[in-house]
């Protein structure tokens, strides 16, 4: 106590010099308002300095854990890009081959578009009715399609509207192949789900995996070659045990058949007329 005395009275000038000082600036600042504007302004641009350069050091001592952050959150999202860019090649794979398949194979033919105005798909012999007939071209044993592949082929024909005898019929045959190793067989329907048909006559040793993609064979005027029909879901042995007999999934939804395209070609039907000339010549 006697130091802190001793302090006082030994720089009491001093003390009292910066104690009137500070009442000075207080009654200067406060009392006029040039001077407080002055001092306002003056302080608060000081005090944001201060504040810039607190928050750009704390931002730069804060960076690691920023970058780690980030490397972090590239990382699940690379990850995330490539589980969905698997699951898109996944889901347009197939539709994709499905279309160029298509595509290849009816480069050069004439299509027609119909709307189909009618169908069955839990009958035994089903039937497509479609708004096209004579008046638009359309005669019987023209092969219909669908975007996604095989639909039938047509059956009777009026006017303005033609019935088509589609794969979920008992009477439809229609010749296909393995894309894969060429080897070909018939493919018919046997009742029971929309999705599936089956190749008979598979040759035993013919070459198949299942996931192999079927599609018409050509050997008939009613489809070109290399439309898609469907692909190989199961495999057993024919009835006669001299074939296999191949279980397929439909590439054609059936049940939400809307639009089809009918296939037109003069190759058509001069290949016709000569099997049918050769046909009659042989039954005589």
């Amino acid at each position: 106590m006697r130091n802190l005395i001793n302090f006082l009275i030994k720089y009491n000038h001093w003390l009292l010099f910066v104690l009137l000082e500070t009442v000075s600036f207080v009654l200067l600042f406060r009392f006029n308002n040039y001077q407080g504007s002055v001092y306002f302004t003056s302080a608060n641009r000081l005090c944001g300095a201060i504040y810039d350069m607190t928050g750009q050091v704390t931002r730069y001592f804060g960076l690691a854990d920023v970058n780690r952050d980030l490397t972090a959150r590239n990382v699940e999202l690379e990850i995330e890009v490539e589980r969905l860019t698997e699951a898109l090649e996944h889901y347009t794979q197939d539709t994709t081959g499905i279309a160029r398949l298509r595509r290849e194979a009816l480069a050069e033919y004439t299509l027609h578009e119909a709307r189909v105005v009618n169908n069955s798909i839990t009958r035994p012999n089903n039937f497509i009715t479609i708004d096209k007939g004579r008046a638009d071209g359309i005669r019987p044993e023209m092969g219909v399609v669908c975007g996604n592949g095989v639909v039938g082929i047509v059956y009777l024909t009026g006017a303005s509207h033609s019935i088509v005898l589609p794969v979920l019929n008992s009477r439809s045959n229609i010749s296909c192949k393995i894309k894969r190793t060429d080897y070909f067989g018939i493919l018919k329907w046997e009742g029971g789900s929309p999705q599936y048909a089956y190749v008979k006559d598979m040759p035993r040793h013919s070459e198949f995996s299942l996931g192999d993609t079927i599609v018409t064979s050509g050997h008939s005027a009613v489809f070109p070659a290399g439309i898609p029909i469907g692909t190989v879901d199961d495999m057993t042995d024919s009835h006669d045990g001299l074939s296999y007999l191949l279980k397929v999934r439909l590439f054609t939804d059936f049940a939400r058949l809307n639009n089809v395209q009918i296939i037109s070609s003069a190759k058509g039907t001069e290949q016709t007329a000569l099997e049918d000339s050769a046909r009659i010549a042989l039954e005589r």
